[in-house]
């Protein structure tokens, strides 16, 4: 049986050798391949028109994490911890994200993935959680601890795409961002809360597959509930394989 493709999304990094490198996390790779599902990297700086035509033969696309998307990109508050920005991966993800929301592509964000799709669609970010929401939590990487660190609870709305996938109301989860949701995109419902407020999960309404995380399933292979997020998106790319 032919095998859905999945692109997932890359962003730059510099060598120490001095050359630019197009890469990405291997944990998101072997976490598409466990699901079932062929994995496409997507490199970065390619034309609009090219996105296209690769989002038109993929049958799903997974919104990596990452560095911080530039604040101009939603009139977000400047702030000296914002790091990391690369302009054509953001340039990139917002036309895959509007193109995947008019094609029906299915997707999946994670971390960096969630803000990018909020971004998107019309949505902005708090640029530093700890700064500017009021009683945060910690929410960046916690040194000495490995990615798989449970940092808090997740509280899962009922009825949610989400919790059919999860299957519990709580979960425990890693947490390595220091922005988050700020103001929500219009078309976006939010699905699950840290427990100081901020979101931890949005998905799209009517749309055959269109969900993103705050926190990172790919580094927690071994909970059921994170192989299962990638399981139901791979099963979704795969119901919709006809290009």
């Amino acid at each position: 049986m032919t095998k859905p493709l999945i692109g997932i999304t890359t962003f730059h990094t510099d060598s120490q050798r001095g050359y630019i490198y197009v890469s990405i996390t291997e944990a998101y790779v072997k976490a598409v391949v466990r699901a079932g599902a062929v994995p496409v990297l997507i490199p970065v700086g390619l034309a609009d028109d090219d996105l296209t035509q690769i989002l038109q033969t993929v049958h799903g696309i997974l919104f990596t994490g990452g560095g911080d998307i530039d604040p101009a990109r939603y009139a977000g508050t400047p702030h000296a911890t914002v790091h990391e920005i690369d302009a054509e991966r953001d340039q990139m993800e917002i036309h895959l994200v509007r193109e995947a929301v008019t094609q029906q592509t299915p997707f999946f964000g994670i971390c960096r993935g969630l803000q990018i799709v909020n971004v998107a669609l019309g949505g902005t970010l708090y640029t530093h959680i700890q700064d500017q929401h009021p009683h945060a939590l910690k929410h960046d990487f916690f040194p000495g601890r490995p990615r798989d660190y449970h940092a808090h609870p997740v509280k899962v709305d009922e009825g949610t795409t989400l919790a059919n996938i999860l299957g519990q109301p709580i979960v425990q989860v890693n947490s390595l961002h220091h922005q988050g949701i700020h103001r929500l995109a219009a078309d976006l419902t939010p699905t699950a809360y840290a427990p100081d407020g901020i979101t931890e999960a949005v998905e799209l309404p009517g749309h055959p597959f269109g969900l993103a995380v705050q926190w990172h399933p790919e580094w927690l292979p071994e909970q059921a509930e994170m192989r299962a997020l990638f399981g139901a998106f791979v099963h979704a790319a795969g119901n919709g394989k006809a290009r």
